[in-house]
């Protein structure tokens, strides 16, 4: 909410007032800054009559692009030129616009801020994928290829933002963890078909063949397939076969893939009142999560369904930390907590319809409706988390016992025999 709130973020005149940075927009004496539909000296003030006189000064403010070009590629004046251009095709004469290019970067980029209200007829701008990759980037992609300029061209599928943002804090995700059969199976494979044959022993289902446009793959216990191409440059049967084929001219033998190391942990045991033992529910929590938070490399890989339980660590830290704080620990107790957080919020909702009805007939009740609606968020959330773990309590009763590392079997038969002969001896 912090970042969210951040004045210098979310205001127009503080956007402005960044883009407009002498430091940034001046060439040769020129202040590379141009307005279009108002003035360069009253343009906030000009936006926000704009959405006074239509009724609109709420909601999104404004929108904010930067157009781009290569180092080297452009003069400053042509850059502003362009991106001035740009902005005119784009917006044409219905939005109050302002263009100053920075040239604090060695690739020189102008800054574009637009009113979200259209001073002409008072709508809205509609921000949509269709607008930015048919107006907005193909109109971009126009103005530098009519004046010789490049382009970038996407060659590869983006990823998802959920898969980007645990990638780079280093948690586990689904697709990583299809990456990693993917790479064990080939290490594991002398021939294109072996390598299939090795990915379906290990749970996965194929999709393939001379009918089928997209090769892709679905885990064990996975909903939906995924296609290789969307693994990466590196995924597609062209890349797996040359992969396959450079492995066997080196020589190289099959072999695991290392896996990292599990960081130990020392805590200094305190002295003191023992701690109460956990029952029922909590205790169930408490083992799982530690069993996921220590769960080591293996051999072979872990089934699917069990390295997929890695990314919910955190909801399962939320859940167990509510389980704790309300001392819950059979379905009975869960019920009844749910039972009186729907009891608290239904009264909250029924006050604060009474209150907005007031509101309605002008009384001053804001600050009320406020202070109801932040006693509800906990509440929701906390049941929220119930039902969650209504759902999560099977899945975590299949999968403990497959997170237990079991001894291999030719080790439990010698400890047998030495028992036995150790009986024997007595």
């Amino acid at each position: 909410m912090d970042y969210v709130l951040n004045r210098e973020k979310t205001d127009l005149a503080a956007v402005l007032g960044y883009i407009g940075n002498a430091d940034k927009n001046i060439s040769e004496g020129t202040v590379l800054e141009t307005a279009l539909n108002c003035s360069l000296e009253t343009a906030c003030q000009d936006m926000m009559a704009t959405k006074e006189r239509w009724g609109k000064p709420g909601g999104v403010l404004g929108y904010h692009l930067i157009h781009s070009f290569a180092p080297g590629e452009v003069t400053p004046r042509q850059a502003h030129a362009l991106g001035v251009e740009f902005a005119r095709r784009v917006l044409g004469e219905k939005y109050e616009v302002v263009v100053s290019t920075h040239l604090d970067h060695a690739h020189l980029h102008c800054h574009i801020l637009f009113n979200s209200v259209s001073f002409v007829d008072g709508r809205k701008y509609q921000n949509t994928f269709k607008d930015y990759f048919g107006d907005i980037r193909g109109t971009s992609n126009m103005v530098s290829l009519e004046n010789g300029l490049s382009t970038i061209e996407p060659t590869d599928r983006g990823r998802q933002y959920a898969e980007w943002k645990a990638e780079n804090s280093g948690k586990p995700t689904i697709r990583g963890q299809v990456r990693q059969d993917i790479d064990f199976a080939l290490a594991h494979s002398f021939t294109y078909k072996s390598f299939w044959a090795e990915l379906t022993r290990m749970g996965y289902e194929v999709k393939r063949g001379p009918n089928v446009k997209h090769t892709a793959v679905r885990p064990p216990g996975g909903k939906r397939f995924i296609r290789l191409g969307g693994l990466g440059a590196a995924y597609t049967e062209e890349a797996l076969q040359k992969r396959l084929a450079q492995g066997r001219a080196e020589g190289s033998s099959p072999q695991a893939i290392s896996l990292p190391k599990i960081r130990k942990e020392y805590r200094v045991k305190k002295f003191g009142r023992p701690r109460p033992r956990l029952h029922g529910f909590r205790a169930l929590y408490f083992r799982y999560i530690y069993l996921l938070r220590g769960m080591r490399p293996s051999r072979r890989p872990r089934p699917y369904s069990v390295r997929k339980e890695v990314t919910k660590l955190n909801r399962y830290i939320r859940q167990f930390q509510l389980l704790r704080e309300n001392h819950i620990d059979t379905a009975e107790q869960l019920a009844g907590y749910m039972g009186l957080l729907d009891v608290q919020i239904t009264g909250l909702v029924a006050r604060r319809k009474e209150l907005y009805r007031q509101k309605r007939r002008g009384e001053d009740v804001e600050t009320d409706i406020q202070n109801i609606s932040l006693e509800l968020r906990p509440l929701r959330r906390d049941l929220r988390l119930c039902r969650q773990i209504q759902e999560d309590i099977p899945v975590i009763r299949e999968q403990s016992p497959l997170l237990v590392d079991k001894p291999p079997e030719k080790k439990q038969e010698k400890t047998k025999q030495r028992k036995r002969g150790h009986d024997v001896w007595m």
